[in-house]
């Protein structure tokens, strides 16, 4: 039986009477590359709000956890080190003994990170001194330095070169194989999360107009009317 990761119930919200999103389910199972796609204004990032908890929906049920924001004045090293604190140990009396030991170990890992993301050149730099596909990839990174089950990530390849994103698609796909995560994809480019996921959702008007394999998608008109108009 598949391992659910994440459930979403009859999610709804409103702002000022309009209507956000009109009652969204869906399941997300382990190991699963599960994207949400969408026009612009058609709820996926009110919906990714939602299930990180920025926004209360009005009713409706989200089951997880976790979120992800980057310190930008610190370095690169010292942001992913930071997704390694939840795993330190919490008994204080034997911290004194072993956190140099421990310490090692999760720099070791963190070591692991930087050269999977090919981060060794800005490992000193301070997040905000980064190109902006760097802080993405740190971004990235700090999650993966917790192990999570599940990674949320919002609009990936937006404001990437077109190397950039076929890097960053690369990426995601190796995620899935050496971390044996989940991941929850919410972007636009239909073109490129097509190449990535195994199922699809499409939103429009915070409504959920089509589910199943990508190709399925693609062909549903209701997704060829929402990204390219009636004609």
């Amino acid at each position: 039986m598949a391992v659910k990761l994440l459930s979403v119930n009859s999610l709804a919200i409103s702002f000022g009477g309009i209507r956000a999103l009109g009652g969204i389910d869906f399941e997300l199972e382990d190991q699963e590359i599960l994207a949400i796609i969408g026009p612009n204004g058609s709820g996926k990032t009110t919906l990714i709000n939602c299930i990180t908890g920025i926004y209360s929906p009005d009713r409706g049920q989200v089951i997880f956890e976790q979120n992800i924001r980057l310190f930008n004045n610190m370095t690169v090293l010292d942001n992913l080190m930071l997704g390694r604190h939840v795993k330190f140990r919490k008994n204080p009396f034997h911290a004194v003994l072993r956190i140099r030991k421990e310490e090692l170990v999760h720099r070791e890992r963190v070591e692991e990170l930087i050269d999977f993301l090919d981060l060794h050149a800005y490992r000193k730099m301070r997040v905000v001194d980064c190109p902006y596909g760097v802080q993405k990839s740190v971004e990235l990174g700090r999650a993966l330095a917790m192990e999570p089950g599940l990674l949320l990530i919002d609009e990936p390849f937006a404001g990437l070169t077109s190397e950039e994103k076929e890097e960053t698609a690369y990426r995601i796909t190796e995620i899935r194989g050496k971390y044996k995560t989940g991941i929850l994809l919410i972007e636009h480019d239909l073109r490129l999360v097509s190449k990535l996921a195994d199922r699809m959702i499409a939103l429009n008007y915070g409504l959920k107009i089509a589910e199943g394999s990508p190709q399925e998608v693609q062909r549903n008109p209701g997704v060829i009317s929402a990204y390219l108009g009636n004609e």
